[in-house]
């Protein structure tokens, strides 16, 4: 579920967003499905997390220990480092999704945007065969 300053908040804005700029019908499908989505996370959290116990051997159980701590709080620290500050994220990712932008539609995004994205690309483009 995409919180503000989480992880996937970014992500699902960045989804809707494109999705709105293609075609506003299918953005709106996607925001219901968002709410939706929503929706059963927050049934499946309640049932989950608060629940009935139905396993007599469950009963006892400890929450984390240290290790499991350990391995936590750094995908606690990822998630809020992306959704407050995605930007390094995003420019990593930009050279491949040019790339594979000009794969797709090449008639709107072209040669000159993957030759941009290239990493060995120069200032002019290459002549035409």
């Amino acid at each position: 579920m995409g919180l503000p300053l989480l992880n996937g908040f970014v992500g699902e804005f960045m989804i809707l967003q494109g999705a709105f700029a293609a075609n506003r019908v299918w953005a709106y499908w996607a925001v219901s499905g968002v709410v939706l989505g929503a929706a059963y996370l927050l049934w499946l959290y309640q049932r989950v997390f608060w629940g009935k116990v139905t396993h007599e051997e469950n009963e006892h159980l400890v929450d984390l220990n240290a290790r499991e701590i350990a391995t936590l709080v750094p995908l606690v620290v990822l998630c809020f480092w992306i959704g407050v500050y995605p930007k390094p994220f995003l420019e990593f990712l930009h050279k491949p999704a040019a790339r594979v932008a000009a794969i797709v539609q090449p008639a709107k995004f072209g040669p000159t945007t993957a030759l941009a994205a290239s990493p060995d690309a120069t200032s002019e483009p290459a002549p035409a065969h």
